[in-house]
């Protein structure tokens, strides 16, 4: 078998699917995107084609280690989630030509279904307990919000306040074994974020996300003096190698690799058994779109410390479309008491409906973040 064709399709809301055609007909999907720099990552994906169109397309790890480490620059968001949307496709392609699920060929799946967690409250919260009441309705156990508006490096307590009360809002609604995930979302910094840590540890939390920037990795230790909440991080780090101090400085309790970002299925599961070596839970971060989501549900049923995955139904983020758009059978996304199934179907586990990703990508997208001030007028981080 060989790879024949590369096509790259930017669709809304902020997505890029991938898909590797093979002299077989058999098709792989993958989604090598990275939030507000999807072109830049199609560009990257087109470039890496050069290598890849003639190849044979079961040997996933040889690509990986050519795509990574053959180009001499190496790393950074671009080029890992050019090689991560390429890596999907491949292991969809080997498990479709085999008749299995990737999982089958990782090893087997250690777990029938995983518990997931639901997005509330947008880039700026508020009516957090009937947005948690909302999606508890729906099947849910456990949300995550984003903890806070911008603050500065010194900043009044007022904000602090205003966090404290969506945060136990939300407590109070849904009861003491609900699920709640608060994301520091890189927007404090330092000074900050060790008294918001502090103050939210009564609420009982599921984790704290970002506490500071990955690059500040230094400030976790005090952070984590300051309370037992376990910390979670990593969507902004990609490769294992930019996991490996992380670990071995241990103030994480949870690492986030995101799929679509961190090298793909090859990279992400070795980054997971590195964490394991660590008694270090798994996160998988994935706001994105269903062929991510379903790369990141093949890891977890072979990933031993995988305890929950983020997924964007109904996320802020999906105006125009949404995660099942894509699907010709949604069902396979199901939601019940708090968990989905691991997809047992060959490949990723998904069937793709490309006559709507054809006529979206005619629509396509410019995502971009929203850039944000401080009363100053000095750049906020978002």
């Amino acid at each position: 078998m060989k790879i024949t064709k590369m096509t790259t399709f930017i669709v809304p809301p902020r997505w890029c699917f991938l898909k590797i055609e093979t002299d077989e007909g058999i098709v792989g999907w993958g989604e090598p995107v990275l939030e507000g720099r999807a072109a830049t990552v199609a560009t990257a994906v087109s470039e890496l084609s050069d290598y890849l169109i003639g190849k044979d397309p079961f040997l996933i790890e040889d690509h990986w280690t050519v795509m990574y480490r053959a180009g001499f620059y190496r790393g950074g968001g671009i080029h890992m989630s050019a090689i991560a949307g390429i890596d999907q496709a491949l292991w969809d392609i080997k498990g479709k030509a085999l008749g299995v699920p990737v999982h089958q060929l990782l090893g087997g799946r250690l777990r029938d279904k995983i518990h997931v967690y639901s997005w509330i409250g947008g880039d700026r919260p508020a009516d957090t307990a009937q947005a948690a009441r909302d999606v508890a309705a729906r099947g849910f156990t456990a949300v995550k919000m984003n903890a806070t508006e911008e603050l500065q490096f010194i900043d009044s307590y007022a904000k602090i306040d205003a966090v404290l009360e969506r945060v136990q809002a939300i407590r109070e609604a849904m009861g003491p074994h609900f699920g709640i995930g608060v994301d520091f979302h890189g927007r404090v910094h330092r000074p900050m974020a060790k008294v918001l840590a502090k103050e939210l540890e009564p609420m009982k939390l599921m984790f704290i996300e970002e506490p500071v920037l990955s690059e500040h990795a230094e400030a976790l230790k005090e952070i984590a003096n300051h309370c037992s909440t376990p910390i979670a991080l990593g969507e902004r780090l990609f490769s294992r190698w930019d996991f490996k101090n992380i670990l071995h400085q241990g103030y994480v309790d949870i690492i986030q690799p995101d799929p679509s970002h961190a090298g793909g299925i090859t990279e992400t599961r070795k980054i997971a058994a590195m964490a394991e070596a660590y008694d270090v839970a798994l996160a998988l971060h994935c706001p994105l779109g269903p062929i991510a989501l379903a790369a990141n549900l093949q890891i977890d049923a072979v990933s031993y410390n995988a305890f929950i995955q983020e997924q964007s139904l109904g996320i802020h983020y999906n105006k125009t479309n949404d995660l099942l758009d894509y699907l010709k059978d949604p069902k396979v996304f199901e939601y019940h008491d708090g968990f989905v199934a691991i997809p047992e179907g060959p490949g990723l586990g998904i069937e793709i409906d490309e006559e709507v990703v054809v006529r979206q990508a005619k629509i396509g997208h410019r995502w971009r973040n929203p850039v944000w001030r401080h009363a100053d007028g000095t750049f906020a981080e978002w």
